[in-house]
């Protein structure tokens, strides 16, 4: 893979983590490393790697179709998540 040309941002493992369950065309393509331009391309020749929705005017792409066409399918466990799920079941 090539390194993001100069002014784009690629978003970070941190930053994917945290997205809502869908995101605009513009955040899923600087996930990819490619330009919303190239984006708009690949959706136009169906060849876009995952689901695009587009509920009106503007496309979506869910963040769990976007993950897994980055080939990151787990999301990442942290301890204290861990003891609080924990400490509910052992409320319940």
């Amino acid at each position: 893979m090539t390194a993001p040309k100069q002014g784009r941002r690629t978003l970070t493992f941190p930053e994917l983590f945290q997205l809502p369950a869908t995101v605009d065309l513009t955040t899923a393509a600087d996930a990819m490393g490619i330009s919303a331009n190239t984006a708009y391309k690949l959706i136009k020749r169906e060849e876009f790697p995952c689901t695009v929705l587009r509920p009106g005017w503007h496309y979506r792409v869910p963040t769990m179709a976007l993950m897994k066409a980055l080939e990151v399918e787990n999301l990442p466990i942290h301890l204290d998540d861990v003891d609080s799920g924990a400490d509910f079941a052992a409320r319940a």
